[in-house]
Order: structure tokens, then C-alpha cells, then sequence
């Protein structure tokens, strides 16, 4: 008797276990794709993912359903005999059924068709196939699982997929706006930093011709800067100070007897990466806003990976007009676009203009 009972059991328990493994063994081949795509590691591409997939679970699912029909030889087995039709169901559902349904977002007939198209599969698999004479109930109870099992996975799996490439258009999309947009930007913020130092150049070369050489080597480098160099996402942190620093050499020059400068800077390392002409702004706002014969002051500081851009100016509050906000807006844009939350951009107008810029670099 007890002999009996453990056949019984071990006739059970192993089909069963076999069943769960089937699912959990697809499942994490799933989850494993769903990190690959957020981790931007495609190891392959969606057909050959949906491929591998399908050949997985029709290799376990025929493996646990011969287990589960052990007593049959494999020409009599009623599995493999209904297996075509089986296959036919999956893939009409698979190519025709869930994407026109999905389309048209009609899911309630849908999940009916799919429910009477079950139910009919199942009694046609137990009275053509398997002859089990058994009771409708009875029927759904017992074999109902070989069809709605591959049914639900499949859906799921296409859905899934669906899923994922939506959100590739959908990325692929605001990519394209957020770098046409930041290029929109930048090419508002060239001319004017530009023009500056032209017009430094040509007052230069009426009054001191002897330093223009050297000034335009500096312009030389500043072009360089704004229409090659700044084209990429992130600049080295070197070459934008070297282009601040240039700068603020023409402004000395260009304000000299007008306004006084005082620029410092504490940066210890300059393999940092940042975003092109961005503190730019900032600074060539201090100039253009600053009232006649008054300091302007510029601290630019890098510690624990935070860059600090404090520009501090005395300024008309009675000629700030909205025009003149733009660049600080442009600013915030392309903030907002490229660093989120990693920055931080403070304002205050008491005695004095005050812009602070914090950047986490990378």
C-alpha cells in the first residue's frame, strides 16, 4: 500500500516540478533580456531575443507534456498529435488576432475569443485526440492547460516586446528633439562671445597693433573650441577653462578703465568632463549687465566632483528687461536637458547680481 502511494506520488510531484521549471526557466530568460535593455547591453537584437524564446518553450513545454503522457508510445502519443493545431492557434493569435485586437483596443472580445477558441481546442483535443471520453468539465479540468498555457506566454512575450519598442521609438524620439534643441542653443549662445572678441581685436588694432598677434591666437583657440570642440555632449574641463580664461583676457582688455575684474579659480583636477559653454553664460552676462565702474567678480571652484561657478556684479534693476533674461533661460534649458538634477542654479538680485552655478561632474 505504501508502495502504491509513492508511485502515485512520484507520478505527480515530478510532472508538476517539471511544469514550474518549464516557466521559471523562460521567465528568467525574459527578466535577463529586461536588464540587458536597460543596462544599454543588447547582446541581441529583438528577432533573434523572440526566437530563442520561442524555441525554449516549445523544447520545455513538449518535454513536460511526453512526461506527462509517459504511458503513450510516441506515435499514439494525443499530445503530439494535436501539437500542429496546437501551433497553428499560438501563431494566428501570435501574428493576427493580438495585434489586431491590440490596435484596436477592443481586449474584452478579445480575452472572449480567446477563451471560446480554448475551450473548443480542449474538446477537440479530448474527443478527436485523446478519446478519454470524459465529461466537458472533466475535459477543461484536465487538459485545458496544454492550449491556454502557450496562449497566455506567447501573448505575454508579444506585449512584452511591444513594449520595449515602443519605448526605443519613443527614446529615439526625444533624443533627437533634446540634441536638436541643445544644438538650437548653443548656436544662440556663439555669436555674441564671439563678436566680443572681434570687436576687442579691431579696437586693438587702431590703438596697440604690437599685442594684436597674440590676441588672435586666443581667438584662434576660442574658435576651435566653439565650432569643433563644443559640438560634443561633454568637453574636457581643461579645455573649457582654457576657453573661459581666454575670455576673460579680452574682457580685461576690452573693460579696461571701465570695470575691474577679479577672477579666481581652485581646481586641482581637470580630468573632468562637462558640457560646452555652459559657464560661459554666466559670465559673459556679468559683463554685458554689469553698470560703469564697478567690480565684477568671478569664482570658478571644483571639489568632491562639484564644479562652483559664482559670478557677482553690480547692476541697474531699472534696465533689466525680459530680453536680457534669455540667456539665462537658454541656460536653464540646457541644464535641464543634459544634468537634471544633477546641477543647481541660484539667482539673487539684493545690492548686488548674484549667479551661482553648482555642477556634479562625470
Amino acid at each position: 500500500m505504501y508502495l502504491f502511494f509513492f508511485e502515485e506520488s512520484w507520478n505527480l510531484i515530478p510532472t508538476f516540478l517539471l511544469f514550474i521549471l518549464h516557466n521559471l526557466t523562460i521567465f528568467r530568460f525574459l527578466s535577463t533580456l529586461i536588464v540587458c535593455k536597460q543596462t544599454k547591453m543588447n547582446f541581441f537584437n529583438y528577432k533573434i531575443s523572440k526566437i530563442l524564446i520561442h524555441v525554449l518553450f516549445w523544447a520545455l513545454f513538449i518535454f513536460v507534456s511526453l512526461f506527462y503522457f509517459s504511458d503513450y508510445y510516441w506515435a499514439e502519443n494525443p499530445f503530439l498529435q494535436y501539437l500542429s493545431i496546437l501551433v497553428s492557434i499560438v501563431y494566428v493569435n501570435d501574428f493576427v488576432l493580438l495585434p489586431f485586437f491590440e490596435k484596436k483596443k477592443w481586449y474584452a472580445l478579445y480575452i472572449l475569443i480567446i477563451t471560446i477558441i480554448s475551450f473548443l481546442a480542449t474538446q477537440l483535443y479530448c474527443n478527436v485526440f485523446a478519446q478519454c471520453g470524459c465529461s466537458v468539465a472533466k475535459c477543461l479540468s484536465d487538459y485545458v492547460w496544454q492550449t491556454i498555457v502557450p496562449i497566455i506566454f506567447f501573448s505575454f512575450v508579444w506585449m512584452l516586446f511591444r513594449y520595449l519598442q515602443k519605448k526605443d521609438e519613443v527614446e529615439a524620439i526625444e533624443q533627437k528633439h533634446t540634441e536638436m534643441e541643445l544644438k538650437f542653443l548653443k548656436s544662440q549662445i556663439n555669436p555674441h562671445v564671439l563678436f566680443n572678441n572681434l570687436n576687442t581685436i579691431y579696437a586693438y588694432s587702431l590703438e596697440k597693433p604690437a599685442q594684436v598677434p597674440e590676441l588672435i591666437l586666443m581667438l584662434s583657440n576660442n574658435l576651435k573650441h566653439v565650432l569643433y570642440e563644443s559640438n560634443a555632449t561633454f568637453v574636457p574641463l581643461e579645455k573649457e577653462i582654457t576657453f573661459i580664461d581666454n575670455y576673460i583676457k579680452f574682457q580685461e582688455i576690452r573693460t579696461e578703465g571701465i570695470k575691474t575684474i577679479e577672477y579666481s579659480k581652485q581646481i586641482q583636477d581637470n580630468h573632468y568632463m562637462i558640457a560646452p559653454l555652459l559657464l560661459i553664460t554666466l559670465i559673459e552676462n556679468s559683463f554685458k549687465h554689469s553698470t560703469m565702474d564697478t567690480k565684477i567678480k568671478i569664482f570658478i571652484t571644483l571639489d568632491n566632483e562639484v564644479l562652483t561657478c559664482k559670478c557677482v556684479n553690480a547692476y541697474d534693476a531699472s534696465k533689466e528687461t525680459e530680453k536680457e533674461a534669455i540667456g539665462l533661460q537658454n541656460l536653464q534649458k540646457r541644464l535641464e536637458l543634459i544634468y537634471k538634477d544633477c546641477y543647481e542654479l541660484k539667482v539673487t538680485t539684493h545690492e548686488e547680481y548674484c549667479v551661482t552655478l553648482k555642477l556634479q561632474l562625470v
